[in-house]
């Protein structure tokens, strides 16, 4: 990365903090009138709390990054796809906040602009070569919409979303620095770190405001295509590594869930973070424990790029395996008294 691109790239960071501060404060009148997310099964809060506030993320991420994208290289068509479909996640996050939404409706529009996005990839990118290209790319679909909701299942605790976002994405600027990944990536991955720094005064335990549907399901579309492209790069272990305590804690709650032949789309409280806080842990003692446990497995994905070995991946998968289930564990695990 030349000294103007690395430029652009922490410029891209500290702007989307402000203007997102900013963004959040000027429209925080209008949330609390109209927009209040009550307490229910699902709920950590006691007490009705403004969201919404992911208008403000998602709109400095997309408006920023894609300003920096266009002064450093130009907008591709493929971007061009990615931004009008995080827009239109968002519009649907926005109505369901207000409004839910019945499932299907609500899980076709995401499949549907997942679709094309990847149906905007070149056809000769692939992440498994050998695979069929209808195979990779159905896998990729089912792959995406499940991240994208898990990262809206997984938004139910005070700064969690935080804690998780920012490593990852500081993660990924720093990738696109040392050149591991695109430059466009990079900005884009940065522009959404610094809009979360700029949200998470605002989401400090007790929370003022929460992101709401409008940031969570797109934060997940917008993290699920920086991983796809460090995938398509040829770093799957990476991409797998990052986002590993997410995947595990809202997979294995599904798993669970279907077992028991519960209505898993309806709200619960059976997430390891959920039962971690009905477990007698404090709220800040978990997101502290995601955060360590993130930054810890951000500097496994880094090393993964470093040794650049199929034996070290091994390690280093089993590493990051162990480390997840350990914490898990003791989120499930109550405290003694």
């Amino acid at each position: 990365m030349s000294p103007s691109e690395l430029i652009t790239t922490l410029a891209t960071l500290v702007a989307a903090v402000i203007v997102t501060n900013l963004c959040i404060r000027a429209i925080h009148p209008l949330l609390v009138r109209y927009a209040l997310a009550r307490p229910n099964a699902r709920s950590s809060h006691k007490v009705p709390t403004p969201q919404g506030a992911g208008i403000a993320v998602i709109a400095t991420a997309l408006v920023i990054a894609g300003a920096a994208i266009a002064w450093q290289s130009g907008l591709t068509p493929q971007l061009w796809v990615l931004i009008g479909a995080t827009v239109v996640i968002a519009g649907v996050g926005a109505v369901d906040d207000l409004r839910p939404l019945p499932v299907i409706p609500r899980f076709g529009m995401q499949a549907l602009c997942i679709f094309v996005i990847l149906l905007a990839l070149p056809e000769d990118l692939q992440i498994v070569p050998t695979l069929p290209l209808w195979c990779e790319r159905a896998i990729l679909l089912l792959a995406a919409l499940w991240f994208v909701n898990l990262t809206n299942f997984m938004d139910g605790l005070d700064w969690i979303t935080v804690a998780e976002v920012v490593p990852i994405t500081a993660a990924l600027a720093m990738m696109g620095i040392t050149a591991t990944l695109s430059l466009s990536t990079a900005l884009l991955a940065a522009a959404l770190c610094g809009a979360m720094i700029g949200f998470a005064p605002f989401n400090r335990p007790v929370a003022k405001m929460f992101l709401g549907d409008v940031g969570s399901l797109p934060i997940g579309l917008l993290l699920a295509w920086c991983f796809l492209q460090l995938a398509l790069a040829g770093h799957l272990t990476a991409a797998i590594l990052l986002p590993l305590y997410y995947l595990a804690d809202a997979t294995v709650t599904l798993l669970r869930r279907l077992a028991r032949r519960e209505p898993f789309w309806l709200a619960h409280r059976s997430h390891f973070y959920q039962r971690a806080t009905d477990n007698g842990f404090a709220v800040i003692t978990v997101v502290a424990n995601v955060f360590v446990l993130n930054i810890g497995l951000a500097t496994l994905a880094g090393l993964s790029l470093y040794l650049n070995s199929a034996s070290a991946d091994v390690i280093l998968l089993a590493v990051g395996g162990a480390s997840v289930t350990l914490l898990l564990r003791r989120f499930a695990t109550p405290l003694a008294r």
